[in-house]
């Protein structure tokens, strides 16, 4: 996680789903510590991300912002592709 100028949150991501109209499905995992045991797990989130121009695809991995609740589900706006799936 990290912040841009403007202060708001960026987080990396990769695309599970784009079936839906201007919106994708990002799933973003972090390394969180085991309370008791200290080993590393992986934890993920999913997130619906507005994509305007319908650019991303399943397998991409992206880039994205925290904006303004753009509907129920949707406060994360696409940033930028950081690289496209093969």
């Amino acid at each position: 996680m990290s912040q841009d100028e403007t202060g708001s949150r960026e987080l990396i991501g990769q695309v599970v789903s784009d079936r839906m109209d201007k919106t994708v499905t990002v799933k973003v995992e972090r390394r969180v510590p085991h309370p008791l045991y200290k080993k590393y797990v992986r934890k993920s989130s999913k997130f619906a991300v507005h994509d305007e121009q319908n650019i991303c695809r399943t397998g991409d991995t992206v880039a994205i912002v925290a904006c303004r609740p753009l509907s129920k589900r949707k406060s994360w706006q696409l940033a930028r592709v950081v690289e496209r799936a093969e």
